[in-house]
């Protein structure tokens, strides 16, 4: 090759392929085996995270809606249990567990807090529910609208005592 060729000298790296001289190559080189990894982060979750095959989309889009939407308490109460503010436990909102989605969920102490209002003294619907979850091995806090509205010093406190009981 000259120096006058275009794909000559330093920045001949830089031209695409054909252009550098060579013959292009026609024979692939042989695919990667199997499907690639997954970024870190992404791929398998934990057992006893909610995501399973047994919950089915429609459970699963109604719980994205309830967190697009979450009523005046929900939100509130959310406010405190968000970004590890209880001593790194983690909180997660409007998780599918089995048939049900519950409000919040921290799964290294196994603790769903609820945001309950009225309609659910005494549901009938609602001892089922506490009992299929209590037999997933979670313990449950239930707490009013009213008391997370009006009182959040409190149900903060509440909580913590209720995260700790296990370990005392």
């Amino acid at each position: 090759m000259s120096a006058e060729h275009p794909s000559s000298g330093a920045a001949r790296h830089l031209l695409p392929q054909g252009e550098k001289g060579s013959p292009v190559l026609t024979e692939q080189s042989a695919p990667p085996a199997g499907p690639p990894s997954p970024l870190v982060g992404e791929g398998a979750r934990r057992a006893d995270e909610g995501a399973s095959s047994a919950i089915g989309p429609k459970l699963l889009g109604y719980a994205r809606s309830m967190r697009r939407e979450p009523t005046e308490a929900e939100f509130k109460l959310w406010l405190i249990l968000r970004n590890r503010r209880f001593a790194d436990f983690k909180f997660r909102r409007q998780v599918p567990i089995g048939p049900y989605i519950a409000d919040f969920v921290c799964y290294s102490a196994k603790l769903i807090v609820e945001a309950d209002g009225s309609q659910h003294a005494g549901n009938p619907h609602d001892l089922k529910r506490d009992a299929e979850l209590k037999r997933r091995g979670f313990r449950l806090l239930r707490l009013w609208n009213n008391d997370i509205l009006a009182r959040p010093d409190d149900i903060s406190e509440a909580i913590w005592a209720t995260l700790h009981e296990e370990s005392a």
